[in-house]
């Protein structure tokens, strides 16, 4: 099996990533932290394993705020663009908006996590 390697970064590209796949739990969410985390009504995420991610831009790794027992959230302090979640499990969540290529399958939802949090109106 090939293993790809996805790239992306923030806003201003002084965080950058390569996160080593294959990818795993592609899926949409719209639970208020992902809302607020993210400013959109649904954030669609994808997870690998946290040592098959390199932070790679020049400013290095993006800062964290501490949101849930269990996570940080991560991002820019420059530009302060959203990146993903840092799991306590060795797990990162990167935002698939922040991929270089968005047309991989592997980042394809295959499902929708607190889709009642979502208005009527998306």
């Amino acid at each position: 099996m090939t293993r790809i390697i996805h790239t992306g970064g923030c806003l201003c590209g002084g965080i950058r990533f390569e996160a080593t796949g294959p990818a795993d739990n592609p899926h949409n969410c719209s639970c208020k932290f992902c809302q607020r985390h993210t400013g959109a009504v649904t954030a669609t995420w994808v997870e690998f394993p946290s040592n098959n991610v390199r932070w790679v831009g020049p400013d290095g790794a993006p800062i964290t705020y501490r949101s849930s027992e269990i996570s940080r959230r991560a991002f820019c302090p420059k530009c302060g663009s959203s990146l993903g979640a840092i799991d306590d499990a060795p797990t990162i969540a990167l935002l698939v908006g922040t991929f270089d290529e968005l047309d991989s399958p592997e980042l394809i939802p295959d499902f929708h996590s607190f889709e009642d949090g979502k208005p009527n109106w998306a």
